[in-house]
C-alpha cells in the first residue's frame, strides 16, 4: 500500500459521520441550533406570511387586507432555495439533520418565529400545489389537467395531514411567545418567558426537521416514518407549552401588579388603598372584628387611621399582645384629643401574609385570630398587593406596623419599635413622637452619665430600677424585693431583664453630683413644650427626693416609665403574684407595675393632706414638721403655680 493511499485511507476514517437527530438529546441538538444563531436583522413579514401560508396548509380564507398583499419579505427566491434545499435532501435522518442545519445557517439573521415559518412557506410550495391540484376539479382546463399529470396527483397521496397541523399549532404558540416578549416585561415579573427560550431553538430545529422529511416523502424520495418526528416534535413543544402556559399567568399578575400600583400611586382614601392591597378583582374580602368575633365590611376603616399589623403567622405572640393592649388604651376615653388627633379615630389592621395556604396554616391563623381584639383581613389565598407591600412598606418578614392616615399618606413607615418602646405614650405614633420622648427624657440620662451613676446599658427590652433614699432600711427591703421579682418564674418565661441600681452604693459622691444635674435643668430657660414636660419631670423628681422613706424609678430602655414614692414602689414589688398575669396581658412589665402601682400609692397615701398626681406629674410630697417633739404631717396652706416660661406674666397662688 502506497503511503497516499494510506492516507486517504485514514483521512476517510477520521472523516465524522453525520448524527442522527434521533440520537440526540435536546441539549446536544440546543447546542447545535443556538451557534447557528446570530442576530433578528433580516425582516420578515410574519403577520402576513403566516395567514398566507394557513390559507394555503390548512385551506383557510384570508382576510381582505392580506388577500391582495403581494410584496412582502423575505422574497420568493429565499423560499424556493430552501424548497429546493428541501426536496434535494439525499434520503436518510442523518443528511435531514444536516439539511436542517444548513437551512438555520442560511437563516441565521432570521427570529426564532420566522426560521420556521419561511421554512413552513418553502414547504407549502410544493405541498400547496399538491392540495390544489387535488382539489380542482375542471375537466375541460387543459393546463390544469396538463398539471395534474406532470405532478401525476392521480397516485399522489396527501402524507402530511397530522404534522403540518401540528407545526401550525406550535408555530402559531411560538408567535405568541414572540409577541409576549416583544413587551418588555422584567423577567422576574415573567421568569418563564426566558425558560421558554430554553425550548424555542430544539422546538425550531424539529419543526424544520420534520418539514424536510415531509418534503422527501411528498416528492417520493423518501419514505420516512413521519409520526417519528411528530413525537419528537410533540415532547419539545409540550415543554415549550408549559412554559408559555406559565408566561401568560404570569403576565396576568404582572398587568394586574402594574395596574395595582399605578392606582397605588395615587389612592383616593384609606378604603381604596386598603382594597388595592387584600381585594381580589370581582370579591370581597371578609374583615374579622376581633373586638365581637364576627366579620365586618371594609368600609369600617373609612375616615379612620389605620395601623396596619403586617406580619406572618409564625412567632407573632408578643406582638399581638402588645397591640391588645394598645387597643384597649385606645379605649380608654376614646373621644380624648391629643396632638390634635382623636383616639377612636384609629384602628388596628392585620394583614397576614401567607405565600401557601394549607389546612395547617389555616388553623394556625384561626387560633391567633381568636387571641386578637382589633382587625384582621380574613382571606385564605395569596393576597394581591403582596408585591405591593414588600415594595411600598419595605416588609421582609419581621413583623411591622405602618401608620396610614384617612387619606391614605403614610404617617409612619413602621411604628413596631416606637410602640414596643413607648407604648400608647408615642400616640399618634409618628416617628417625631418617638423623637419627642427621646428629647424628652435624653436630658436624665445625660444626667446620670454625668454623675457617674455606672447604668452600663440602656437597651429597649431592658427595665431598670433606679433608687434611692435616707431610709437605709427601705433601700434594703427595696433591693430584696427587686432581685425576688427578677428571679420570679413568670419573669424568667418571658424573657424579661431587669437591672436595679442604687444611688451611690459605691460612691456617695455620685448623690449629691445626680441631683445637682437635675437642679441645673430646672434652672436653665425653658421655651417649648417638649421643655414644659421636662420641666415637670425635674419638679416631680425634686418633690420624690424629699419622701422620708426613699424614691424610685422605673425605665424601660430610655423611657422612663414611672417617678415613683418609695414605699408602695416596693409594695408593688412585694406583691407580685398579684399582678403577675398582667404582664402577660398589658404592653409588659412596666405598664403592668404601673397600674398595680398607682394602687397602692392610693391606698397608702389615701389619708394625706395633699394630694399626689402620679407619673410624670407634680407631686405635692408629704413633709413632717422639723420639730423633734412633733414629727406630724403638716397642712399644705398654699401651692404656688409657675409656668416653666421664666417670662410667662401668669402666676398665682392658691
Amino acid at each position: 500500500m502506497s503511503l497516499s493511499n494510506g492516507a486517504d485511507a485514514t483521512s476517510k476514517q477520521q472523516k465524522p459521520q453525520l448524527p442522527n437527530p434521533f440520537d440526540l438529546i435536546d441539549s446536544e441538538i440546543l447546542e447545535k441550533v443556538y451557534v447557528t444563531h446570530l442576530h433578528d436583522d433580516d425582516k420578515c413579514d410574519v403577520d402576513v406570511l403566516f395567514d398566507v401560508v394557513s390559507s394555503v396548509v390548512l385551506k383557510t380564507r384570508l382576510t381582505e387586507s392580506k388577500a391582495y398583499q403581494t410584496v412582502f419579505q423575505p422574497e420568493f427566491r429565499t423560499m424556493k432555495l430552501i424548497s429546493c434545499q428541501m426536496i434535494t435532501t439525499p434520503r436518510g435522518e442523518r443528511y435531514v439533520h444536516q439539511a436542517t442545519m444548513c437551512i438555520l445557517h442560511h437563516l441565521r439573521n432570521y427570529s426564532w418565529d420566522a426560521k420556521a415559518l419561511v421554512t413552513l412557506a418553502a414547504f407549502a410550495l410544493e405541498y400547496g400545489n399538491l392540495l390544489h391540484l387535488s382539489d380542482v376539479a375542471t375537466p375541460d382546463n387543459l393546463l390544469t389537467n396538463s398539471l395534474k399529470q406532470l405532478n401525476q396527483i392521480q397516485i399522489r397521496k396527501d402524507p402530511a395531514t397530522i404534522l403540518v397541523a401540528l407545526v401550525m399549532k406550535v408555530l402559531n404558540d411560538i408567535q405568541e411567545w414572540t409577541r409576549l416578549s416583544s413587551f418588555g416585561y422584567d423577567i422576574l415579573d415573567v421568569p418563564s418567558l426566558s425558560d421558554a427560550l430554553q425550548e424555542v431553538p430544539v422546538v425550531v430545529y424539529w419543526i424544520i426537521a420534520s418539514l424536510i422529511a415531509a418534503t422527501g416523502n411528498l416528492v417520493g424520495v423518501s419514505d420516512y416514518v413521519l409520526s417519528h418526528f411528530v413525537e419528537r416534535l410533540s415532547s419539545s413543544a409540550s415543554r415549550f407549552q408549559e412554559h408559555l402556559k406559565l408566561s401568560r399567568e404570569q403576565k396576568g399578575y404582572a398587568d394586574e401588579y402594574y395596574k395595582r400600583k399605578k392606582a397605588f400611586s395615587n389612592p383616593k382614601d384609606i378604603v381604596e388603598l386598603l382594597r388595592l392591597l387584600i381585594q381580589h378583582n370581582g370579591s370581597k374580602v371578609q374583615i374579622y372584628d376581633g373586638s365581637i368575633k364576627t366579620t365586618t365590611d371594609i368600609e369600617i376603616f373609612d375616615q379612620k387611621y389605620v395601623l396596619l399589623f403586617i406580619s406572618s403567622l409564625d412567632k407573632i405572640e408578643d406582638e399581638i399582645s402588645l397591640l391588645n393592649s394598645l387597643y384597649d388604651r385606645l379605649q380608654e376615653n376614646p373621644s380624648e384629643i391629643i396632638k390634635n388627633y382623636k383616639k377612636e379615630d384609629f384602628k388596628i389592621l392585620w394583614i397576614p401574609i401567607v405565600t401557601f395556604w394549607d389546612d395547617k396554616q389555616r388553623l394556625k391563623f384561626n387560633a391567633l385570630k381568636d387571641t386578637i381584639k382589633w382587625y384582621a383581613v380574613e382571606f385564605f389565598t395569596e393576597l394581591p398587593g403582596t408585591d405591593l407591600i414588600k415594595e411600598k412598606f419595605n416588609y421582609r418578614g419581621k413583623p411591622i406596623i405602618p401608620v396610614l392616615t384617612p387619606l391614605a399618606d403614610t404617617l409612619n413607615e413602621d411604628a413596631m419599635d416606637l410602640i414596643f418602646q413607648w407604648g400608647i405614650d408615642a400616640f399618634p405614633f409618628r416617628k417625631s413622637d418617638g423623637i419627642d420622648l427621646t428629647l424628652k427624657w435624653k436630658w436624665f440620662w445625660d444626667a446620670t452619665k454625668k454623675a457617674n451613676l455606672g447604668i452600663q446599658q440602656v437597651t429597649g427590652d431592658r427595665y431598670i430600677f433606679i433608687y434611692g433614699g435616707a431610709d437605709k432600711k427601705w433601700i434594703q427591703d427595696f433591693a430584696v424585693a427587686v432581685e425576688k421579682t427578677k428571679g420570679h418564674a413568670a419573669i424568667l418565661n418571658t424573657d424579661t431583664i431587669i437591672d436595679h441600681y442604687e444611688l451611690g452604693k459605691d460612691d456617695p459622691r455620685v448623690v449629691p453630683r445626680f441631683w445637682i444635674e437635675i437642679e441645673r435643668k430646672r434652672l436653665k430657660k425653658h421655651k417649648d413644650v417638649v421643655d414644659c414636660e421636662i420641666q415637670k419631670i425635674v419638679r416631680t423628681l425634686l418633690c420624690l427626693k424629699q419622701d422620708q422613706q426613699g424614691w424610685a424609678i422605673l425605665t424601660k430602655g430610655s423611657n422612663v416609665r414611672v417617678l415613683g414614692h418609695g414605699e408602695p414602689m416596693r409594695q408593688t414589688l412585694v406583691e407580685f403574684d398579684a399582678w403577675k398575669d398582667k404582664v402577660f396581658q398589658k404592653e409588659g412589665f412596666d405598664v403592668a407595675f404601673d397600674e398595680y402601682y398607682k394602687i397602692k400609692l392610693n391606698e397608702l397615701y389615701a389619708r394625706q393632706q395633699c394630694a399626689i398626681v402620679k407619673n410624670n406629674a407634680d407631686v405635692l410630697v408629704t413633709i413632717t414638721c422639723p420639730n423633734p417633739t412633733c414629727g406630724r404631717v403638716m397642712e399644705v396652706t398654699s401651692v404656688n403655680y409657675k409656668c416653666c416660661h421664666r417670662d410667662a406674666p401668669n402666676s398665682g397662688n392658691i
